[in-house]
């Protein structure tokens, strides 16, 4: 076996199946990492996912709400779920007089009403 043979079966082995085989390299200024490391957080995306999706031409559209007000939304409509599971239950296991069913149908309406505008605000 030549040494070309030998070279090329050890470079075989040691290039791991990748799917995209191809690695593009740039260095940037240090302002620059920072700016683009700072986008990619306010995405919850790695530098290097980030970059590849601009590159590529994607159009990335920033969260209208970060991380920690998102965990808050979600704990207040949690919390709204619950009540409204609660006056469902009440309405499914008491007879009502027509009076208070009617009082619980506005308020669940308005409810409805309130979490779709919450929802036009977050989309």
């Amino acid at each position: 076996m030549s040494e070309r043979e030998i070279f090329e079966d050890t470079s075989a082995e040691r290039n791991p199946k990748r799917k995209e085989p191809k690695q593009i390299s740039f260095r940037v200024s240090e302002p620059e990492f920072e700016k683009l490391k700072r986008s990619a957080e306010s995405l919850q995306m790695s530098v290097p996912a980030f970059v590849k999706s601009k590159a590529q031409g994607a159009k990335i559209v920033t969260p209208k709400v970060d991380r920690a007000g998102a965990i808050e939304i979600a704990k207040q409509l949690r919390a709204i779920g619950n009540n409204i599971n609660q006056m469902a239950r009440a309405t499914n296991t008491a007879e009502l007089n027509p009076n208070l069913a009617a009082n619980l149908t506005a308020e669940l309406q308005k409810t409805q009403k309130e979490l779709n505008q919450l929802w036009k605000n977050l989309t």
